[in-house]
């Protein structure tokens, strides 16, 4: 029986996306299944279901926040992985990013992408929606920045990127990260532990 794919819902704005997408590649290999990468615009998703980013929902909320901060201490630990470096920028609109994820799908290089677009957002830290910044990045990366930047104002990959993001709604969704495993939704970077559960059928 063939196992499916778990599905990652994500959009570069969000540190926690970053932090999911640096702890996926060690459960592939647990599970021996790629996650599928699907590129939502975070902006929409909120828009639609009246969410707002953790950094407003938190504010002025005795204990929340400093919760959270041991929450993401233990995910950090558990899959080893390396924290995010803070955007100075953030909230960084990342429309062009996202689309730009969608014509990277289009290309053929998602993969390579997705790796550059984060590193530009969570490791060095960059204004990533000033379009000349991002050229820069994303080119620095390996990448045709330019071509993707130039294919992702192309309608078709407006569309998908909108379809992505009304289905994801659809579905249930109403932030990133989120994951999907078959009809099961799972939001947060703390779910991957059960997204791989499911998946592995443990």
């Amino acid at each position: 029986m063939t196992r499916a794919a778990p599905q990652f819902l994500f959009d570069f704005g969000s540190p926690n996306a970053f932090l999911s997408h640096e702890a996926i590649p060690a459960i592939e290999t647990r599970i021996g299944v790629k996650f599928e990468y699907v590129p939502i615009l975070l902006g929409g998703i909120f828009k639609a279901t009246n969410n707002k980013s953790p950094a407003e929902t938190l504010a002025g909320i005795k204990n929340k926040r400093e919760f959270q901060a041991v929450e993401t201490e233990r995910f950090l630990k558990r899959f080893h992985v390396q924290p995010y470096v803070w955007n100075p920028f953030f909230p960084v609109n990342t429309l062009n990013l996202m689309r730009a994820a969608i014509a990277a799908q289009l290309e053929g290089v998602l993969e390579q992408y997705v790796e550059a677009a984060f590193h530009h957002m969570w490791r060095e830290p960059k204004k990533m929606d000033d379009p000349k910044v991002a050229m820069k990045a994303i080119t620095s990366s390996g990448l045709d920045a330019q071509k993707l930047f130039t294919r992702a104002q192309e309608p078709d990959v407006k569309a998908r990127l909108i379809k992505n993001t009304e289905e994801a709604v659809a579905r249930g969704a109403f932030g990133s990260p989120t994951f999907f495993v078959g009809t099961e939704m799972f939001f947060g970077k703390e779910q991957l532990r059960e997204v791989e559960e499911m998946v592995s059928g443990k």
